[in-house]
């Protein structure tokens, strides 16, 4: 067991492509020594509670938990009497580490043991044990099978029994509208102190994570969680402790200025998400299925499909901007929109190109493979109007049509020459 303040660093964002596939853990008798979970409780000044919260966590995990397990104190700089409670429960109790840091940060601490730990599965918990301990085996359950990557309790959850004042609920549930709207964030409580991760996904994870206190775990779930990788949910029954001594305004500022510094950097795409991406496989997405076309074949169905689907898209759009416009700039708006997201679904589902490398590359080239069509169905509705005075409707969609299908067949040779040359699979 470490107890030095220096953390252990994992496998770089360059060594991703190396990593196994999601696998159910080896949790048998084989491990020797080495726990299934570390449980880690990052103190700062707990004297007062420090005692009786292990003793009833360790009691706990002896009673219900299958593994070995680990609980290890995380002492943030303490100044009180905690690092003498704490080596008085390392005595007392088996399993029970200590770790000492001399700078204060929850998710320094966390950073920390949890890149110094050796159990497959690694959690964290607050030290005032607001959660049910009843939660705790649902939590690591998934990450133990192999299920899932991350665990996080959540009291946002429609089936969580939550005990807490006012303020903090409208703090925690404003906190979390802000996390949807500005990052996108799909979880439901990125502030719940009672999470789990494998050590396999901390080794990779970690590293990429710059905020070292209360947003820790935020940027930490955010970052997972446009990864691709996958984050487990569990209703917690909460109870807030009237006594605890975190405030509010002030992580609530650091929250702020960083929820501003990751969505910048998502924005720019300074951060390396595309070599994070599903490291660990098992992802039936990735597997071929027997009958599926290969190659060119392949591409083919899938340039149809989304051909279609565009087709459909843009026929529907053209009839509702010539509502307010005429033929020519209906066409011509129809015809942008639908670029986009033809070019989008092309790139992901036709050719197999994932991450946002070369995505605005990829997308400029499509506007020049947009403008090609424009000029073959602007072409041909030109030559409809010079051919009758008012063309019917119903005419007019037949031409777009047969025009829209000659330009599929360029927009294909084009996308595949062109736009995802280095992407292509040879027959």
């Amino acid at each position: 067991m470490r107890t030095d303040s220096s953390p252990g660093i994992g496998p770089t964002a360059a060594h991703l492509g190396a990593l196994p596939a999601r696998e159910h853990l080896p949790v048998g008798s084989g491990l020797g020594d080495v726990p299934v979970l570390d449980v880690v409780i990052p103190v700062y000044n707990e004297e007062t509670d420090l005692g009786e919260c292990v003793r009833r966590l360790h009691a706990h995990l002896v009673r219900t938990f299958p593994y070995r397990f680990r609980v290890t104190i995380a002492d943030n700089a303490s100044t009180d009497s905690t690092p003498q409670v704490a080596r008085r429960l390392t005595a007392e109790l088996p399993g029970v580490g200590y770790s000492r840091l001399e700078q204060k940060g929850r998710g320094r601490a966390l950073a920390t043991v949890w890149s110094a730990s050796d159990a497959p599965v690694l959690a964290y918990m607050d030290v005032d044990l607001s959660t049910d301990l009843n939660a705790l085996l649902p939590l690591v359950a998934p990450l133990i099978s192999g299920h899932s990557d991350l665990a996080i309790g959540s009291r946002l959850s429609r089936s969580s029994r939550v005990v807490r004042g006012p303020k903090r609920e409208f703090v925690s549930r404003a906190y979390n509208l802000i996390l949807r709207g500005s990052l996108q964030a799909r979880f439901s409580d990125a502030q719940c102190g009672f999470k789990a991760i494998r050590r396999d996904v901390a080794q990779v994870l970690l590293p990429l994570v710059e905020d070292t206190g209360w947003f820790f775990d935020t940027e930490m779930l955010v970052l997972a969680e446009r990864a691709g990788l996958r984050i487990h949910e569990v209703p917690v029954d909460w109870v807030d402790d009237p006594d605890s001594t975190v405030h509010i305004v002030r992580p609530a500022t650091d929250d702020l200025k960083g929820v501003w510094r990751i969505g910048k950097a998502l924005t720019s795409g300074s951060l390396p998400l595309d070599r994070l991406a599903r490291p660990f496989g098992d992802d039936p997405r990735d597997r071929r299925l027997p009958g599926v076309p290969k190659g060119l074949a392949r591409q083919l169905v899938g340039f149809c499909v989304v051909g279609a689907l565009s087709t459909l898209f843009y026929l529907l759009l053209y009839s509702g901007f010539r509502t307010f416009s005429g033929s020519q700039v209906a066409n011509a708006l129809a015809l942008l929109v639908s670029a986009f997201a033809n070019t989008a679904a092309n790139r992901r589902l036709t050719f197999g190109v994932r991450g946002r490398d070369k995505a605005v590359r990829h997308q400029a080239q499509g506007l020049v493979v947009f403008g090609i069509g424009l000029a073959l169905t602007s072409g041909s509705l030109a030559a409809l109007n010079a051919a009758s005075v008012d063309p019917a409707h119903a005419t007019e969609l037949a031409v777009l049509i047969a025009a829209n299908l000659a330009a599929t067949v360029l927009r294909f040779l084009l996308f595949r020459a062109w736009v995802f040359p280095a992407e292509t699979p040879r027959p």
